[in-house]
């Protein structure tokens, strides 16, 4: 071994020694810019940037400095090298991704997490394909020959694996199509929660007993969804008000056009006026459809005497709060009952409660 190569080696060991270090010095300056969004992000990856490039170094400077001895084993340099890129490639398209979700978040725009993560997947199998078609490549197999033979093979594969290019496809139909994304509260015909994840096969439903149930992409694509996320604003209120009977009408009415005018001025209720601003952007964006149907707008509003019922006179009420989170809907909806039976309570009007009247004939 000549004196160069000796001092080559000497620095390749002290760059080991001291790279892992000045890993530990950078993350640290990130960490003192993490309110920079590049910055904070990167510096959860510095280590998977690092990890492959330090492998390229030292794998092709000792490849360089024993030429004489490794001569024959350039085959394998060259196939680890392509493994190495492939790695280091792949961490970069995650870092650009992850960051695009993060810089759409912070903006507070809306992000389809799922198209990300598809594009994480299907990143993966590309690469993976490259990597093997360069090992097939360098050990004497005539690629060409296979993909000719792919038009047979692929029947027979075809059937023996209808049921995963199903589920890929069906989950590249999903996402298209809009019908569920990642945080959605959906519900089907046996299983309601929260998607956490949708795969290239399948997709994750968190259920809210926190079970994680795993359910193929092609049963959820040939079958209706309910997405009770896919509204902006909206989230019904309905109940029935059960009074006594009374044929005092004029309080009725009263009574009536006073829980009206509650929900119409109570800040927490959709009406046209409220909700006008929010959405005029969007109108103006988007002409060619009924903006209601298309974000999930409803701001019904109704309070009527419904019916006669059995033991009482039922009044609905039917409306709807801006809000469509589980708890501040519940929050308004206890609101609004309590005010209603203060409207009541201040009327000459009762609530009714079953009542049954019991005859006892005369005693002997």
């Amino acid at each position: 071994m000549s004196q160069n190569s000796i001092y080559t080696l000497v620095i390749l060991l002290l760059f080991n020694i001291i790279i892992f270090p000045a890993l530990k010095q950078i993350k640290y300056l990130l960490f003192k810019k993490r309110r920079v969004l590049y910055f904070r992000f990167l510096y959860s990856r510095v280590t998977k940037f690092a990890l492959p490039l330090i492998l390229l170094i030292d794998i092709n400077v000792i490849f360089l400095l024993f030429d004489n001895y490794l001569a024959d084993y350039k085959k394998i340099k060259y196939l680890i090298n392509i493994f190495l890129l492939s790695w280091l490639g792949y961490e970069i398209i995650k870092y650009i991704i992850y960051t695009i979700i993060n810089i759409r978040v912070s903006k507070k725009i809306s992000v389809r997490r799922e198209i990300f993560l598809l594009t994480i997947n299907l990143t993966k199998v590309v690469i993976a394909i490259i990597i093997l078609a360069v090992v097939l490549s360098f050990m004497g197999v005539n690629l060409s020959a296979i993909i000719t033979s792919l038009g047979i093979g692929g029947v027979i594969i075809g059937f023996g694996a209808k049921d995963t290019i199903s589920n890929f496809f069906d989950s590249i139909r999903l996402i298209s199509e809009d019908a569920l994304s990642v945080g959605d509260w959906i519900e089907t015909k046996e299983i309601e929660g929260i998607v956490t994840e949708v795969g290239l096969g399948a997709t994750q439903i968190r259920t809210f007993d926190n079970a994680l149930i795993t359910i193929p992409n092609s049963q959820l694509a040939n079958s209706w969804v309910k997405n009770w996320s896919k509204r902006i604003i909206g989230r019904r209120i309905k109940t029935t008000i059960k009074l006594a009977y009374t044929t005092d009408t004029k309080a009725l009415e009263d009574l009536v056009l006073k829980i009206k005018y509650m929900l119409q001025t109570h800040p927490k209720i959709v009406t046209n006026e409220k909700i006008q601003g929010k959405l005029k952007k969007r109108m103006y964006q988007n002409a060619l459809f009924l903006l209601e149907d298309k974000y999930g707008v409803r701001k019904t509003l109704h309070v009527y005497i419904d019916e006669i019922g059995e033991y009482s006179i039922n009044i609905l009420i039917y409306a709807f709060s801006i809000s469509i989170d589980w708890e501040e809907w519940l929050q308004v909806k206890q609101d609004i009952i309590l005010k209603i039976l203060k409207i009541i309570d201040d009327s000459p009007l009762e609530l009714a409660y079953p009542t049954s009247i019991i005859f006892h004939s005369p005693k002997d």
